[in-house]
């Protein structure tokens, strides 16, 4: 059955793709779960226009982002969790957690999938974050403090 993927899924494809996939996974498992639609003639035009929508959006986040990139240069953000007594977090810092600290604390909105940490941060103090956008890149730095 001809398929288009509505969310990314690992080992069957990206956001947007039409894919060819086995009937029974198709109806009982992507199509329940909101996951993927039925290619049809009606949702392939919707598609073209859904790809172009996406891509507009994509293209103004990365305008607004551009503009931002000075502000983000001497940003610091505080980020607060629970850990023990020697320094050490009860669980990681991703770049979930970072996105979310720079909107509340910085109200400007990065993606994930800008931000490079390499590996969750799991220890208190200082910490160096890159968020690159293309070409241009910058480092923030996040304190994390104990609860």
């Amino acid at each position: 059955m001809k398929i288009i993927l509505l969310k990314d899924i690992p080992k069957v494809g990206r956001r947007f793709e039409v894919k060819d996939v086995s009937d029974g996974y198709a109806v009982n498992f992507l199509i329940p779960r909101a996951l993927a639609e039925k290619a049809t003639p009606q949702a392939l035009n919707e598609l073209q226009k859904k790809i172009k929508a996406a891509k507009t959006e994509e293209k103004i986040q990365e305008e607004l982002l551009q503009k931002n990139f000075e502000t983000l240069k001497n940003l610091q953000i505080k980020i607060s969790r629970p850990g023990n007594e020697t320094g050490h977090l009860f669980a990681g810092i991703h770049e979930g957690d970072v996105s979310k600290a720079i909107k509340e604390q910085a109200h400007i909105s990065v993606p994930e999938h800008l931000i490079k940490i390499g590996h969750s941060i799991k220890t208190v103090g200082e910490h160096s974050v890159t968020i690159q956008s293309g070409e241009r890149h910058t480092n923030i730095e996040i304190i994390i403090e104990k609860e």
